[in-house]
């Protein structure tokens, strides 16, 4: 599996930053729009779409059954709805406002070196297992 940049404590992404945060493309994210319906960004101005963290979570389960799994359109739509990943379940207000908080007090943690001399972002890593526990939820 690729390995993807860790998602910012942010309320909202634009287009652009989904598409480097998931490594795809913007158009590829707007045909997904029309293809999966639990991918619905809100839409302001000029049609500019804002994604939120489930929303950023659900572009990278997507990007990995297509590319990673091998499924086709299809089968990915039906492995999401099999898999109870839907938008109705992404975490509500509160806990989203909780993991914000507790990610911004995680910010203050120091880089950890690993032995073999690399650098283990601690936020990003608690941002991550956060991620998974909400989506195993």
């Amino acid at each position: 599996m690729a390995l993807l940049p860790p998602i910012p404590a942010k309320r909202y992404f634009t287009i652009g930053e989904v598409a480097e945060l998931c490594a795809v493309k913007p158009h590829v994210l707007r045909y997904w729009e029309q293809e999966f319906t639990q991918l619905n960004p809100m839409k302001r101005r000029g049609n500019r779409r804002y994604y939120q963290h489930h929303e950023v979570l659900m572009v990278r389960r997507i990007r990995d059954l297509l590319y990673e799994q091998g499924f086709t359109i299809s089968g990915a739509r039906a492995q999401l709805e099999n898999g109870k990943m839907v938008a109705e379940e992404a975490p509500s207000e509160a806990l989203a406002a909780q993991n914000m908080a507790a990610s911004s007090a995680a910010a203050t943690i120091p880089v950890a070196k690993l032995t073999d001399g690399t650098a283990l972002d601690m936020m990003a890593l608690r941002q991550e297992l956060e991620a998974i526990r909400i989506f195993l939820s």
